[in-house]
């Protein structure tokens, strides 16, 4: 699949076919890692870095924390 290389601002820009985004499991958002090897530019999905629970439990406060929410009545086979 052809596309072309676009001006944006100071930089090229080159956009991805929706099909061809898919197949690489990319979307709005992903971060890449973008080098050049043997000539060719090349393009590779950064796999998110996964965060461990005590780490983001760490960043709760007294001020950050929310308090509860009312969701509604029960739906289905809800119960409390």
């Amino acid at each position: 699949m052809r596309v072309q290389v676009q001006k944006w601002g100071n930089s090229l820009a080159l956009r991805i076919p929706k099909s061809v985004a898919q197949d690489a499991g990319v979307q709005a958002g992903t971060i890449m890692d973008v080098g050049v090897a043997r000539g060719k530019l090349v393009a590779v999905p950064v796999a998110p870095t996964p965060m461990p629970l005590k780490s983001l439990l760490r960043r709760v406060t007294s001020r950050n924390v929310h308090g509860e929410i009312e969701t509604g009545e029960r739906q289905g086979r809800e119960s409390w």
